[in-house]
């Protein structure tokens, strides 16, 4: 019988592909992929945009980090400097890994492969890979429960075979992908106190 999560497995592989990166782990939000980077790299404080998505200067919190706010016009992408993690919620198109990066994608309703849910980080890092696929199944090894070994707190956050498959097909059914070329209509979030803690 094959496996539940070979199609979740083929989704990350044509993505990773397709965008010039070496791995692809899909889970379920790019909130949360932006989470999981920031954890794994323990930022301390990150630089973002003053207009962005609410869910970003969270994931950095979240994540035991302090948001320095700055002004940007972005368009598709843009990095939370100084590391080397990158919100691309709004691009998807061939070549856009930036090398070396924690490159996070979405899945929303509203973007270029609309599965209404899902997110997914490109990388070139195989230690971040191994360790984010137990990150987002409860700390919980591709293995028989059985013969497990838990080591880790995990979350509940990954990406459903279901899910994959209907980006597969969404991904396929599109010929032309290009930015999302409007500047996001977002709020100046510096002026909120409870982003900047």
């Amino acid at each position: 019988m094959k496996n539940e999560w070979d199609i979740v497995r083929q989704f990350e592989k044509e993505v990773a592909e397709f965008a010039g990166s070496k791995y692809g782990v899909a889970m379920e939000s790019c909130t949360f992929a932006l989470f999981l980077c920031c954890k794994y790299l323990n930022v301390v404080t990150v630089v973002l945009p003053k207009h962005t998505y609410p869910g970003v200067p969270c994931s950095v919190i979240h994540a035991g980090g302090k948001i320095f706010w700055h002004e940007e016009k972005w368009i598709g992408a843009y990095q939370l400097d100084p590391y080397p993690i990158w919100d691309s919620a709004k691009r998807f198109r061939p070549d856009m890994y930036v090398r070396d990066s924690y490159y996070c994608l979405s899945f929303h309703a509203k973007k270029r492969i609309p599965i209404g849910r899902g997110g997914m980080v490109l990388t070139n890092d195989k230690d971040f890979v191994d360790w984010a696929r137990v990150a987002i199944r409860d700390g919980k090894h591709e293995v028989a429960f059985s013969k497990d070994k838990f080591d880790m707190l995990g979350w509940n956050a990954y990406m459903t075979p279901e899910q994959a498959a209907r980006g597969l097909q969404l991904f396929h059914a599109n010929e032309e992908y290009v930015d999302l070329v409007e500047y996001p209509d977002y709020p100046d979030l510096s002026q909120f106190e409870v982003y900047n803690v």
